[in-house]
């Protein structure tokens, strides 16, 4: 909690509008989103605005990038957001301080760690066990890449002697170290990576994702008195998310790079297309977007092995899969 009220306001940054829309005069209800960082990871939701499905469900999202899930949560927690996306981590700890009207969890997008680990050489018969005393940068301490990343070592016997991460960088200049000469390895998402090595400053030498296995990496959530006083908005936002999935898992990488220029307008076409085939290929997205019992205690195992957890929670303490459960039923 010192740490969410240290950063109160760091969320509020500036504004990136998903919409073009204007004011509510249009007849669209906005909802403010603060997003962990800005990834083709998380597709599906650029999609439902491109694909206009936010705009049938009379929503306008006005998008604002966090640059860590602490942020994120300072949004939610100081009314800066609506609806905040990322770990479902950063709700857990606020749940276990006893907070007043807890931000709940009411729905999951990504179910596994979205980054790709970048060395400087190829490494075409990579192993973690290499990765030994090696200087990592794999985001800030108590965040969920750091901890899968030291679960998947420790997996591999790995001991507190043989690890070696450096935090004193930023979530949002971690890629600009590494490429300064900061760390033997880095953990990017993409297209960032394949770009990085399309460029020849780095090499993709493993999928975190893979390694790590299932766990709730990205979450939707939101303040209780939120969603008790909006719960057809937010019920008209996952009606939409749902739709963007279905599209982001059934359709080619060419065809749903098309609809995401407008998001990431500074990157190739090119990239857009090899980021969507590596997030589907490791079946990124979670297709119901609910949170499983199983995953949330993985979950908690990965926390609790860093030495992160205040302690063991009930996921109805924070998560509420009722929202998903609706509107998943009725779309299927």
């Amino acid at each position: 909690m010192k740490k969410l009220l240290a950063t109160l306001g760091a969320a509020l940054l500036a504004l990136l509008p998903l919409s073009a829309c204007g004011g509510e005069s249009d007849g669209l209800k906005t909802v403010r989103l603060n997003e962990v960082t800005h990834s083709i990871f998380y597709a599906p939701l650029y999609l439902a605005d491109s694909l206009g499905y936010f705009e049938e469900e009379g929503i306008r999202i006005e998008l604002t990038n966090g640059g860590g899930a602490d942020a994120v949560m300072s949004a939610i927690l100081s009314g800066g957001a609506d609806i905040g996306f990322c770990g479902p981590e950063a709700a857990l700890y606020v749940a276990a301080g006893g907070a007043q009207d807890t931000p709940v969890v009411f729905a999951q997008l990504t179910k596994r760690d979205g980054s790709f680990l970048v060395g400087r050489e190829p490494e075409p018969d990579f192993r973690w066990e290499s990765l030994k005393g090696k200087e990592l940068l794999v985001g800030r301490q108590g965040g969920v890449p750091a901890m899968t990343f030291e679960y998947i070592l420790r997996e591999h016997g790995f001991t507190d002697q043989d690890i070696n991460f450096n935090f004193g960088v930023s979530f949002n200049n971690m890629t600009a170290a590494f490429l300064e000469g900061t760390a033997e390895y880095c953990t990017m998402f993409e297209p960032t990576a394949s770009e990085i090595q399309k460029e020849g400053r780095g090499y993709i030498v493993a999928s975190v994702g893979e390694a790590g296995g299932l766990v709730p990496y990205t979450c939707f959530i939101a303040k209780n008195s939120w969603l008790e006083k909006n719960g057809e908005v937010a019920e008209g936002f996952l009606r939409a998310m749902f739709k963007a999935i279905e599209f982001a898992q059934n359709n080619e990488p060419d065809v749903i790079a098309e609809y995401l220029f407008k998001a990431f307008a500074s990157t190739s076409y090119d990239s857009i297309t090899t980021s969507i085939r590596s997030y589907q290929q490791i079946d990124a997205w979670q297709t119901d977007m609910k949170m499983t019992e199983s995953s949330f205690n993985r979950l908690q195992d990965i926390i609790d092995s860093a030495g992160e957890l205040p302690k063991r929670m009930e996921m109805s303490a924070f998560v509420d899969t009722g929202y998903v459960e609706k509107i998943y039923a009725e779309l299927h």
